[in-house]
Parts: structure tokens; C-alpha cells; sequence
């Protein structure tokens, strides 16, 4: 086999960009529990990426079945910790499988209904069981979430949110960081904005301009829980697109640590639109930002690898801690990894460091 390798490393296929960037991120999950590596290069093998996707939906589908399958047999046979391991890689195949597709698609929706069934089996033999919860949000639109407790906890515990860009699914956050909150004696909500239907709604739920509000809405559920400490709730904003709930923290004052890009990919974006539409003038797009300000720590991790150039974002970060005196900017480097657009070369170095992070300011937060 011919490797291939382009500025930021080793390439699966060259000529076919996002291809590439979603294998190379299954490819990191194996560490977390959302792959095998095997698993993932024998369904490469069977890869055409000048099909038009074709054949990634079906060799990836047919793996995700593969594994739902196998996870279904060793759990009739009483295995369930096997059973858990599969349920968790086939969440992670099927939305690999899915994810060129738009949220109205038939495809899509129907990967999404076998995505959740696997998640609910997988949380519902957890020690202790995790919990399917619905948040009132907009009208006949509710939030949808994972509630896993922490393992033997007696008494009301912190908790960490996790909220994606608008792309993002919850079912993910069940591999990629659930283990890190359970570790460090947190509970874990993740959540995403697809809501409880099938996600043919969410075009038109993701054109509002009201997004940020959702993560007000996730709090005031949270507060009704008995079981959390609602003094220590952080929050995980995951993706370039999760702005929104960097205006979401910046809007309730009742979180204790944030975890997001602090509002850099909105002060980017300003600044281009104005130095598009009046040359000199880029600073005055990101003046917003920087007057919002933030009442709890914040930190904002970025790969030196990226999307946003790393003087660029460090400039941004600049601007923003003139008013914000709490937060943090961690750029992970290329002889470190964890470098690439969302750490998906090595997520595992990011999240111990992510957790670490939010379980110290947790901690010091009066129980």
C-alpha cells in the first residue's frame, strides 16, 4: 500500500480531503473505545472516495451492523461488558457512516434511530445506570440527553455538560469523554441539538439566532436534579462551531468552569466579514466579544494544526483576556499531538488535560 503524506502528516486519500479527516479521527477514538484499528483500515480497503460516498455509507454500515450484532450476541450470552465494548464502537461506525449526509436525509434518519438504540443499551447496563433525559427547550422541540451518574456516589455530586457544534451528536461523548468524568468521580450530561425526533426539524431549529439559550435551558433542568450539586456544573463546548455556548456561559452566571473556544470562531468570522466589507476596520467585528464577560474560568484549547492559525487564534485570545482576566488558551503542538482540528489525532491527551482542568476548579468550588 502507498502512503501518503501531506503537510500535517500521513494521508488516507489524498484527493479526497474530508474523507480523509473523518478516518483520521476514527481512527484516534480507537484509543477511547470507539474503534479498532484493524476494524477501521480493512473498511478503508473497501473504500472507492471518487464513488460519491457510496461506498463509505455502506462499508462503514456494514461494520457499525457488524459490531451491533456481535454486541447483541454477547449480551444474550450474559457478557455484557463485551456487549457494551461493541454497542460503543458500532454508535461511533454508523455516525462515520452518516456523517456526509444532511439531517432530513432518509439515510441519516435511519442510521440516527440504530445510533440511539445502541446508546440506550449501552447506558442502561452502566454501574450506575445512566438515564435517557428530554429538556424543554423551543415548542415541540426538546433537547435530548444522557445522564450517566457517578459511580458510587452518596451524596450530590459536580457535574460536567457537554454540548457539540451544532453537527455534533450526544451519542459520541459516551466514547470519547464519558470515562474521563467517571474517573474523576464526575457525572456526565451530554447533549445535543437534534432533539428527541428523528432530526428533520433541525435545519430549521439551526437557523434561529437564539441558539445560546439552549444552554440556559440545560441548567434550569439540571437545577431539578437531586442528585448533582448545581454550585459545581462546568460545561464542554466541542467543535468550532460551539460558540453558542460560549455566548450561553457568558449569558448565566451559573456555571463554575467553561471548556469552550470562548467565542474565538465568532470574533474570527466577525473580523474576516469586516475586513471584507471595509478594509482596516477587522478589530471593530470583534469589539462584541470582548465587552462580554465571563463570571466563571475559562479555557480554550486549540491544535497548532487547526483551522484557525495558531498566531492568529493566540491574537484573538489576546484581545478577549483584556476584559476576561480568567481564562486560559492551551495550543497543543505538533511534537506533542492532540495538534489537529479538534485534537483528533490524539483526543486522549486533550481530554486528560480538559478534565483535569475542570476537576480542579470544580474541587474549589465550596460543596
Amino acid at each position: 500500500m502507498k502512503i501518503h503524506f501531506g503537510p500535517a502528516g500521513w494521508v488516507q486519500w489524498p484527493d479526497s480531503e474530508e474523507f480523509s479527516i473523518e478516518f483520521v479521527r476514527l481512527l484516534g477514538l480507537a484509543q477511547e473505545g470507539g474503534s479498532l484499528i484493524s476494524e477501521c483500515f480493512l473498511v478503508a480497503s473497501r473504500i472507492d472516495p471518487k464513488d460519491g460516498g457510496d461506498s463509505w455509507y455502506r462499508e462503514w454500515l456494514r461494520m457499525a451492523d457488524i459490531s451491533n450484532e456481535r454486541a447483541n450476541a454477547a449480551f444474550q450470552r450474559g457478557h455484557v461488558l463485551t456487549a457494551q465494548s461493541n454497542w460503543l464502537r458500532a454508535i461511533n461506525y454508523y455516525q462515520a457512516s452518516a456523517f456526509d449526509f444532511d439531517a432530513a436525509d432518509k439515510k441519516q434518519q435511519g442510521v440516527l434511530r440504530t445510533t440511539r438504540a445502541c446508546a440506550r443499551r449501552y447506558i442502561a447496563h452502566l454501574t450506575p445506570a445512566g438515564e435517557v433525559v428530554e429538556i424543554p427547550w423551543q415548542e415541540d422541540y426538546p433537547l435530548e440527553g444522557y445522564f450517566l451518574p457517578a459511580p458510587g456516589a452518596s451524596h450530590r455530586t459536580p457535574v460536567v455538560v457537554c454540548m457539540g457544534d451544532p453537527g455534533h451528536r450526544k451519542e459520541e461523548y459516551l466514547f470519547k469523554v464519558a470515562r474521563y468524568a467517571r474517573d474523576r468521580g464526575l457525572s456526565l450530561l451530554a447533549v445535543d441539538l437534534l432533539g428527541s425526533g428523528t432530526g428533520a426539524k433541525f435545519d430549521e431549529i439551526m437557523g434561529r439566532p437564539d441558539l445560546e439559550m439552549s444552554v440556559s435551558h440545560v441548567m434550569d433542568y439540571l437545577t431539578t436534579r437531586g442528585d448533582i450539586d448545581e454550585s459545581r456544573v462546568a460545561i464542554l463546548g466541542d467543535g468550532p462551531g460551539s460558540s453558542f455556548v460560549a455566548r450561553g456561559v457568558a449569558l448565566d452566571n451559573r456555571f463554575a468552569a467553561a471548556v469552550c473556544d470562548g467565542g474565538i470562531w465568532d470574533m474570527h468570522e466577525r473580523a474576516f466579514l469586516m475586513d471584507r466589507l471595509s478594509l482596516g476596520s477587522a478589530c471593530k467585528g470583534s469589539e462584541g466579544w470582548s465587552r462580554r464577560k465571563f463570571r466563571c474560568p475559562v479555557l480554550i484549547t486549540m491544535g497548532e494544526q487547526g483551522w484557525l492559525e495558531s498566531n492568529h487564534v493566540t491574537g484573538l485570545f489576546e484581545r478577549l483576556k483584556t476584559s476576561q482576566p480568567d481564562i486560559s488558551l492551551r495550543i497543543f503542538e505538533s511534537s506533542e499531538t492532540a495538534a489537529a482540528h479538534g485534537h483528533c489525532d490524539n483526543p486522549t491527551l486533550a481530554n486528560e488535560f480538559i478534565f483535569d482542568w475542570m476537576a480542579d476548579r470544580l474541587e474549589s468550588v465550596p460543596a
